[in-house]
């Protein structure tokens, strides 16, 4: 009975020093560096209300994919080197139709750095965009715009 207690004794003993041991080299929590409070965002925050992305150059292939609760648009285009990202089918005038047309702007992000040219296949990029049965009452097209071109289905 006495070994139990013992070692009963010993743990408790051993996990109070913890306490004071927050600071040394022996206790685990210490053996991989502090958590850092340094952050990558600018001290004054993220602008979020430009949008800096650029239109896709070229628009190549777009369609229009029905669905029970509306349709799927999806666009590819291609761009002049590789890298390019965070692309998205921006609505034009809060997804609201223009005489009768839903307009897209096929955006998407410069890459950060230099990048290779490359084959085409590797240039194209792809975006796709929901729209509900009620956003497609009284439409009878989509337009999706690039920089050089536009693209338009009819309904």
């Amino acid at each position: 009975m006495t070994k139990p207690l013992l070692a009963a004794l010993a743990m408790v003993l051993a996990l109070g020093a913890c306490g004071t041991m927050r600071e040394s080299r022996l206790n685990p929590m210490n053996w991989f560096g502090r958590e850092s409070t340094e952050t990558l965002a600018p001290r004054a925050g993220w602008d979020t209300t430009v949008d800096r992305r650029a239109l896709v150059p070229v628009v190549t292939e777009m369609e229009v994919i029905p669905t029970t609760g509306g349709a799927l648009l999806r666009a590819s285009g291609v761009t002049q080197t590789q890298g390019w990202w965070d692309a998205e089918l921006r609505p034009v005038n809060d997804e609201r139709p223009l005489d009768g047309a839903l307009i897209y702007e096929f955006v998407l992000a410069a890459p950060r750095g230099p990048t290779a040219v490359s084959t085409e296949a590797s240039r194209t990029v792809t975006a796709g965009v929901k729209i509900s049965t009620a956003r497609l009452q009284g439409v009878s097209r989509i337009i999706v715009r690039g920089a050089q071109n536009a693209r338009t289905v009819s309904r």
